[in-house]
């Protein structure tokens, strides 16, 4: 066992933070692909999470806060040292008049249920987005014409060396698919948004309208990360890899979605190094059928 992997256990029992060695990644991300996580840690409060990157930062053990594992593509190889998922307090979702205020490891679809169950509007668009509301922040997730930064107030983040912060909107450099924390070592720990008072029927509505597009042209019926390329200047990436007959375009059990060509799914039993040999094929294909270069949304570990 290397020297790290001592000390930290060694630290988590001494925490008495929640882990577990060697868990298959493929349980905790939506493609259901990837190797196992050297360590899964699960931290409850964001004291637990101060502590917890403080010490792998001053040990040099690399890490990877996961979310819901909805825009994620993991190494078959998996991921070596820590893994850490937001719990306990992290998932609370609270109201205050017309802000709603959510930890980064609530679901965003709960903190889009809260607003519909308290008559705000200005989430909608985000319902049925099957990530975390930290990964929603960190992609500037959007869909149907709004994005995060359009409701974001305020973001609480935690520095590398355990230190708590506050971003306001103007601090986030949130534009398509990024934001500040793609580009420093700072993880969300929670988020505020302002909304609108509204007809709940109307919100409600509309959710389910979203939500009813969604499934009619995406495939959620098989694993997934969403869409897998980020949008063009100028075009679609589903409409660039339809017009090249790439439509169900197969690697091993990676597939071009036939209903959606934007989506990569898992037919079944797919390897990381099918998806990623997939992506790469209709990269090059589609640069050399129509000049377009596509950029994955997805991450890749």
């Amino acid at each position: 066992m290397e020297i790290y992997m001592e000390n930290l256990l060694s630290f988590l029992k001494e925490k008495n933070i929640e882990y577990i060695c060697n868990e298959p990644m493929k349980n905790h991300t939506t493609f259901k692909v990837g190797g196992n996580a050297e360590f899964f840690v699960k931290v409850k409060s964001v004291d637990e999470l101060s502590a917890l990157i403080k010490f792998i930062t001053e040990n040099n053990i690399p890490y990877f806060i996961l979310g819901k594992g909805s825009n994620l593509l993991v190494s078959d190889e998996g991921i070596k040292g820590v893994v850490i998922i937001l719990d306990g307090d992290f998932e609370k979702v609270e109201v205050n008049e017309e802000t709603i205020t959510a930890g980064a490891g609530a679901s965003l679809t709960k903190m889009c249920r809260t607003a519909l169950d308290n008559s705000l509007s200005g989430l909608e668009f985000a319902y049925g987005i099957p990530g975390s509301v930290g990964g929603a922040v960190f992609m500037n997730a959007g869909a149907y014409g709004g994005e995060m930064k359009d409701c974001i107030v305020s973001v609480d983040y935690i520095t590398p060396s355990g230190e708590i912060g506050t971003y306001s909107l103007d601090d986030l450099q949130l534009g398509y698919r990024t934001s500040i924390f793609k580009s420093n070592k700072n993880i969300v720990v929670g988020c505020t948004v302002s909304l609108n008072k509204a007809d709940k029927e109307d919100i409600k509505e509309k959710m389910t309208d979203l939500l009813g597009r969604r499934k009619s042209k995406q495939p959620i019926e098989y694993p997934s990360a969403g869409s897998t390329f980020k949008r063009p200047v100028g075009n679609f990436a589903g409409t660039l890899i339809e017009s090249c007959g790439l439509k169900g375009y197969t690697v091993g059990g990676a597939q071009v979605s036939e209903k959606h060509a934007g989506f990569v799914i898992n037919i079944g039993n797919a390897t990381s190094k099918d998806i990623n040999t997939l992506i790469e094929d209709v990269q090059k294909i589609v640069k050399e059928k129509t000049g377009y270069f596509l950029e994955t949304e997805v991450i890749r570990l």
